[in-house]
C-alpha cells in the first residue's frame, strides 16, 4: 500500500512538471496540447495508484486535475468521467466534496443532453445525503431532479424508482400530502402495466396511510376512491387492514388498532417505513380531536 502511495506520488509530481512545461510561450509553440493529454494520463495513473492506497482524497485530486484539462482540450465526456471518478473517491472521506464534483459532471452531461446520466448522478448525490449526509431534504430534492430527468427522457419505471424514494422521506418529514400524492400517481402508471399492475396495491395502502396521518375522513374517502379505481386492491390484506385501522381510530380504541397491526405483521412483516408511520398514526389516536 505504501508502495502504491509513493509510485502515486511520483505519478504526480511528473504529471506537474509535464503541465507546467506545456503552459507559457515555448509550450504553446512546441506541442502543448500534447503536453497537457500527456499530464492529462499521469494525473489519471497517479489517481489510480492512490485507489490502491486507499488515498482516496489524493486520488480524488488527482482525477480533478485531469478534468480540469480535459476540460481545457474540449473532452468533455472525458471530462466527466475523470470527475466522476473524482466523486466516487471524495464520497469514502469527503462527502461534501464527492457532491460538488459530481455536480460537476451532471452540469457537463446536462450540457450535452445526456440527460439519463445526469439522472444517474443525481441518485448518487441523493444516496451521499441519504447514507453518509443524513440529510434527507437534500436527498429528496436530488431524487426529484432525477425523476424528472428521467420523465423527459420518457424512463417512466426509472422515474417512478426515484419517486417512490422521494415519497418515502416525505412521509418520513411529515409532509403527507406530497407523498400522497407521488403513490397515488405511482398507483395509477403501474395499474397501466401488466407487470406492475399488482404493485398497485401497495402504493395505495401507502397512500391511504399517509391521509390517515392527517384527517381520518379522507382517509375513509380516499380507500372508497382506491377500491372503485382498482377492484384487486379490495380484496387484498391492506384493504382488510385499512379498514381495523379506520374502525379503531373512529372508536378511539388503542388496543383494537394494536391488535390489527399485530395481527397484519404476523403474516406481512412490517418494514421500519411502516412502522413509523402506523406508531404515528397510533399515538395521534387519543392526542388529535380531529381523529374523533
Amino acid at each position: 500500500m505504501a508502495e502504491n502511495e509513493a509510485k502515486g506520488k511520483a505519478l504526480l509530481d511528473e504529471a506537474d512538471r509535464k503541465l507546467k512545461s506545456a503552459t507559457g510561450f515555448f509550450g504553446n509553440l512546441f506541442g502543448g496540447s500534447q503536453k497537457q493529454e500527456d499530464a492529462c494520463e499521469l494525473y489519471s495513473r497517479a489517481a489510480n495508484m492512490f485507489k490502491m492506497a486507499k488515498k482516496w482524497n489524493d486520488a480524488g485530486k488527482a482525477f480533478c486535475s485531469c478534468a480540469e484539462i480535459q476540460l481545457r482540450l474540449e473532452s468533455r465526456h472525458e471530462a466527466a468521467t475523470s470527475y466522476v471518478n473524482a466523486g466516487n473517491c471524495f464520497k469514502k472521506t469527503d462527502p461534501q466534496e464527492g457532491v460538488k464534483v459530481l455536480l460537476r459532471a451532471i452540469e457537463i452531461y446536462i450540457d450535452m443532453g445526456r440527460f439519463t446520466i445526469a439522472a444517474k448522478h443525481h441518485i448518487s448525490i441523493a444516496e451521499i445525503y441519504e447514507n453518509e449526509m443524513v440529510d434527507l431534504e437534500k436527498s429528496v430534492e436530488n431524487y426529484e431532479r432525477a425523476a424528472d430527468y428521467y420523465k423527459g427522457e420518457e424512463s417512466n419505471s426509472s422515474a417512478n424508482k426515484c419517486l417512490l424514494k422521494v415519497a418515502m422521506y416525505a412521509a418520513q418529514l411529515e409532509d403527507y400530502a406530497k407523498a400522497t400524492e407521488i403513490y397515488e400517481e405511482v398507483a395509477k402508471t403501474s395499474m397501466e402495466n401488466p407487470l406492475l399492475k399488482y404493485s398497485a396495491k401497495d402504493y395505495f395502502f401507502k397512500a391511504a396511510l399517509c391521509h390517515m396521518c392527517v384527517d381520518v375522513l379522507n382517509a375513509q374517502l380516499a380507500v372508497e376512491k382506491y377500491d372503485k379505481m382498482f377492484p384487486a386492491f379490495t380484496d387484498s390484506r391492506e384493504h382488510k387492514l385499512l379498514l381495523k385501522l379506520l374502525d379503531a381510530i373512529e372508536d378511539q380504541n388503542v388496543d383494537s388498532y394494536t391488535e390489527a397491526v399485530k395481527d397484519y405483521d404476523s403474516i406481512s412483516r412490517l418494514d421500519q417505513w411502516l412502522t413509523t408511520i402506523m406508531l404515528r398514526i397510533k399515538k395521534s389516536i387519543n392526542e388529535d380531536p380531529d381523529l374523533r
